[in-house]
């Protein structure tokens, strides 16, 4: 089956992010297993987009742009049922666990935004939020167990851009506020394939995230929330439930996440 245009962009993305380095076309090709042209079509044509960036010694690197690939594995991704399915499931096994999907929005500064939820007859008052802001608010990722899931598989310039970014104003108390204690838990989050937070984004709510992958590049979290008078420690069946949902609806042959 030929691959589609978002296909070979994101095996584009995902060979610069191996290879950690500005490089060229011949070389970015050859490590995404397409041709020269191929390449270099998709290079110039996401380029304007600030997907990727041409430096002027003819390399190239990842742009932040790099977000809107984000929508175009949306699209990619199989039965929009299917989805909705898997994190269903997870709610169920998360003992109605409020279970969102998260993808790195196409906006700057870079951020993460909700576009699919499950989360039951809850009308999400608790969250101080209502649906439709569920879905519209884009957030810093720079907090919060979903912001740290997503940027600890981004570009390392990417992640000290955000680093360096002060605390949004939606941080909740228990928000990683030294630099280094976040790239830490960045490090600690790619270990593990999963990051736990404790009232990161608000008081009195902890939450799970998984990473979600196409091909070999993040495009966004499953994310689960629960009270914390509920939830103090999150249970392995837990953790389990939300890898599970992030592997179906992940594109990758990456040995994890995994529900194991």
């Amino acid at each position: 089956m030929a691959l589609s245009h978002a296909e070979r962009a994101f095996l584009i993305q995902g060979a610069i992010a191996r290879l950690g380095r500005p490089a060229r076309t011949g070389e970015i090709a050859k490590e995404a297993g397409v041709d020269d042209s191929t390449a270099s079509r998709i290079l110039h044509s996401l380029a304007p987009k600030g997907v990727f960036r041409h430096h002027e010694d003819g390399s190239w690197d990842l742009g932040l742009g790099v977000a809107d690939l984000a929508y175009r594995a949306l699209e990619a991704t199989d039965d929009l049922d299917a989805m909705q399915h898997a994190l269903a499931q997870a709610r169920q096994d998360t003992d109605d666990g409020l279970v969102f999907l998260y993808m790195l929005a196409p906006h700057l500064p870079i951020g993460r935004q909700c576009v699919l939820m499950q989360v039951g007859d809850s009308d999400l008052v608790e969250l101080n939020m209502t649906p439709r802001d569920v879905l519209s608010v884009t957030r810093s990722l720079r907090t919060g167990a979903s912001g740290r899931t997503i940027l600890a598989f981004l570009p390392p310039a990417v992640q000290e851009r955000v680093i360096a970014a002060p605390l949004p104003d939606e941080a909740g108390p228990g928000a990683i506020r030294d630099p280094e204690d976040l790239r830490a838990s960045l490090a600690h989050v790619r270990d593990v394939g999963y990051a736990l937070g404790r009232q990161e984004c608000m008081p009195g709510w902890n939450s799970i995230a998984v990473p979600v992958f196409y091909e070999d590049s993040v495009y966004g979290c499953v994310l689960m929330l629960k009270p914390a008078t509920v939830m103090p420690q999150a249970p392995p069946e837990y953790i389990n439930a939300i890898k599970a949902a992030a592997v179906r609806l992940s594109r990758s042959d990456m040995a994890w996440p995994n529900p194991a």
